[in-house]
């Protein structure tokens, strides 16, 4: 058996969490890009979303977790309890979460669903894989908002689409392996091809924000659309 070896270290995150909607149960924040949901094993990795929390709620836990080069809306409780109830909540997929991305290249088809099961694989850790075999079901739905093209220094046109993303299940890094296998990956994306082709190296970050969280209040059971523009 593989044994997995984490050797990255992040680098300093300068960006401020922007809380927009607290109550006494719960806390909705956009999450900076380069910043890390849960602290490292490694010390080096100390710096993230639950380690600056907790020095302003107490208690709080993550109910979800976004990766290290996404921003973008996370649902933060503020009690065991409620972690609880909005953990529930995630796993019985009544929580309907939706992404905006830059994907390279122009996709040819306005919407569509991506339907292919991802693995993990310790021996290419922390790359995931597509595996019909030993997979877990992943199910993305995603549509066009526009195609263009962006002008770089050297007068190179960088054609990039932007998409709404929404996926149907939760797996890890499943965005950005799936739109790695539609053909399009995500600009930014270092692990799934987005910083191949010429001109994407330069990308300043992972083009992938949480745009859009819909759930139920588990305390007033009110719906609850949160929603937070993208920065790019």
């Amino acid at each position: 058996m593989s044994t997995i070896i984490d050797t990255f270290i992040a680098p300093p995150c300068f960006d401020e969490i922007e809380i927009l909607y607290q109550d006494e149960h719960l806390a909705l924040i956009n999450k900076p890009s380069g910043l890390l949901s849960l602290s490292g094993k490694n010390p080096q990795n100390l710096d993230s979303v639950h380690h600056r929390l907790v020095q302003v709620f107490p208690g709080c836990t993550l109910v979800h977790r976004l990766d290290f080069g996404t921003s973008g809306l996370m649902v933060i409780a503020l009690n065991k309890a409620i972690n609880a109830a909005l953990c529930q909540q995630f796993s019985q997929r009544s929580v309907a979460k939706i992404y905006t991305a830059l994907l390279c290249g122009h996709l040819e088809n306005d919407e569509g669903v991506i339907d292919a099961a991802i693995a993990k694989d310790p021996a290419l850790f922390p790359l995931m894989s597509i595996c019909s075999v030993s997979g877990k079901p992943a199910r993305s739905r995603y549509r066009v908002i526009e195609r263009f093209y962006r002008e770089l220094e050297d007068g190179m046109q960088l054609p990039l689409t932007r998409v709404r993303f929404t996926p149907e299940t939760g797996r890890t890094h499943q965005l950005r392996i799936h739109a790695h296998y539609l053909g399009h990956p995500i600009l930014g994306c270092d692990l799934y091809g987005g910083l191949a082709l010429p001109g994407t190296e330069r990308a300043p970050r992972l083009m992938l924000h949480a745009s859009e969280l819909h759930f139920f209040h588990p305390v007033s059971g009110e719906p609850m659309a949160a929603r937070c523009g993208s920065p790019f």
